[in-house]
């Protein structure tokens, strides 16, 4: 098995890769679960269809929640309505951690709940978006003197 980048994955296009990473986001449809993964490359959607998977592996699926530590393996597929432009049709999870609930949902919260969470506030995309472009900027002046 290939281990493959998010960020990369245009680069594996009908073969098979394992991605490792953290549960972003996952949604359901009876027989599909959409699971967003993110390995700090980027964010890929996951498709676990029951038919595609043993029982066992898709009754896992259920019980994932955010942030939880998973390995995947899969096949890359072009995606035009993805904004990475792929999507991994998954044929294998398994659980390396599974994560406490999550605090931090999409309701408002005050600054003092998010900055005793700083931690996992840093992990929204505004955050990282944030924290890249401040990288930039401190790499920026520090090359320059």
């Amino acid at each position: 098995m290939l281990r493959a980048y998010v960020n990369k994955l245009k680069e594996y296009i009908d073969k098979e890769v394992t991605i490792k990473g953290w549960l972003y986001n996952k949604r359901s449809s009876g027989k599909l679960h959409f699971l967003q993964v993110r390995d700090g490359t980027g964010i890929v959607q996951v498709v676990i269809g029951k038919n595609d998977v043993p029982e066992e592996i898709f009754e896992l699926c259920k019980t994932l929640t955010q942030e939880s530590s998973i390995i995947i393996t899969g096949i890359v597929k072009a995606d035009k309505r993805s904004k990475t432009g792929v999507e991994l049709l998954g044929k294998n999870v398994e659980l390396v951690h599974l994560a406490e609930e999550y605090p931090i949902t999409k309701k408002e919260h005050g600054v003092d709940f998010l900055m005793e969470h700083r931690h996992l506030w840093l992990r929204s995309k505004k955050q990282v978006a944030i924290m890249r472009i401040r990288d930039k900027l401190i790499k920026a002046i520090r090359d320059y003197f």
